[in-house]
């Protein structure tokens, strides 16, 4: 069983916090933690069990009365409960009561997110990170907002590299040893969230078009989103469009990376990034395989980018600290792949290049987000597929992508 550096926070949020709501995608782990993390003795029941499920939608005050402590797994199958819940809650107001987990973002819900306010804490589980699958802690976000990042001891760098990013974080993936089986299980895994999980969330009425349209937004990804452009070879609208993809990104399979902005800068592009939240997934939609990739190595870019946008999210998860994510792209087309700003605006800029050689061209994007940011930046990075921390000027450095897990 991999390590989940995120188990302290959810303990912590179970000893002073009525309901926490673990959530995250489907197969990421979240029903072995919650398992884990229960409190001992509490009821533990399914809603991907019909019998289960069936109660739960037929008399939720019913299935609630009586529970002293539960977990109650893919809650967001019977949001009829979440009253009930608090209805429990609010008359007996000891924590850790419920532990839920869910495989659509329930705070879209409005009832849920109204519901519960000031009663649930809400927990993001991602896929497995390097840092846990290798079993090593990361320090790589303490570290670049003290402005400084440290040569990696584990480095995976060439064609290991090509092989994570390929593989991505769902611990079922990493089962396979083989590209294909890897491939196959993420189309399965896809094919079965659009036709069992979509419906548990919204009422679709071209359904057929879901998994075109997944296969779409995936050659898509690290791009500016144009819903016009993404529909139109479907026959989707705009409006349809962004519904459509707002359910993908409800249901953990993508999300949207928005643009840095600053009061004082005026020429930003306000547009967001489409990103998916792993690089295995997206690489099976896309059908890039180790060959492909050998043969055709530009295609690795906008995996690799996935692939450390999703390994940033999963760290600033567990820190306990806030952090908000971004891109910056002004009209002069200087780019920044991600922002992460700290509780204290304190900025750094990730670039990703999937290249053995760094340039001082590449750090162009990260000179004018300094230049913006002013005091507030704390450190620009190139991370690239090589081994050796390089200093670029003041607050610039190239650095291993390994320093991701250092």
């Amino acid at each position: 069983m991999y390590p989940r550096w995120i188990e302290q926070r959810i303990r912590d949020e179970l000893s002073d916090t009525r309901v926490v709501l673990l959530s995250g995608p489907r197969q990421a782990g979240k029903t072995t933690l919650a398992k884990k993390v229960a409190a001992q003795g509490a009821t533990y029941l399914t809603l991907d069990d019909p019998t289960v499920l069936s109660a739960a939608k037929s008399d939720p005050v019913g299935f609630v009365r009586g529970l002293d402590r539960a977990t109650i797994d893919e809650i967001q199958r019977a949001p009829e409960l979440i009253l009930a819940i608090k209805r429990s809650v609010d008359e007996d107001t000891r924590p850790g009561r419920f532990l839920l987990t869910g495989s659509a973002n329930l705070l879209t819900v409005p009832t849920v997110a109204d519901s519960l306010a000031g009663r649930m804490a809400i927990v993001d589980l991602l896929p497995l990170s390097v840092s846990e699958i290798k079993r090593q802690p990361s320090h790589f976000l303490a570290e670049v907002f003290h402005g400084r990042v440290s040569k990696p001891s584990n480095l995976i760098i060439g064609e290991d590299l090509v092989t994570a990013v390929l593989t991505g974080g769902y611990p079922e993936v990493l089962l396979r040893g083989k590209w294909n089986r890897r491939r196959d299980w993420c189309l399965a895994y896809a094919r079965a969230i659009v036709e069992r999980d979509v419906r548990d969330i919204a009422q679709i009425e071209k359904a057929q078009q879901l998994p075109r349209l997944l296969r779409v937004l995936a050659h898509h990804s690290g791009q500016l989103v144009n819903y016009s452009g993404l529909g139109a070879p479907l026959g989707l609208t705009h409006i349809t469009t962004q519904k459509y993809a707002g359910i993908f990104e409800q249901l953990f399979l993508t999300c949207l990376l928005p643009p840095w902005s600053n009061n004082e800068l005026k020429r930003l592009i306000k547009t967001p990034k489409l990103h998916f939240l792993d690089s295995g997934l997206l690489a099976a939609l896309r059908d890039l395989s180790p060959q492909h990739l050998a043969a055709n190595r530009g295609a690795f870019g906008a995996l690799l980018e996935t692939f450390i946008l999703s390994e940033v999210l999963k760290l600033a998860s567990w820190t306990g600290q806030r952090f908000s994510l971004s891109h910056y792209r002004d009209k002069e087309q200087n780019e920044v792949d991600i922002v992460i700003e700290d509780e204290e605006r304190r900025t750094v800029g990730v670039e990703v290049k999937a290249g053995a050689t760094v340039t001082a061209v590449d750090f162009s994007g990260l000179r004018k987000l300094a230049d913006a940011s002013g005091k507030r930046f704390a450190l620009g990075v190139v991370l690239y597929d090589g081994d050796a921390v390089v200093p670029f000027g003041p607050g610039l450095f190239a650095a291993p992508i390994s320093s991701l897990w250092n």
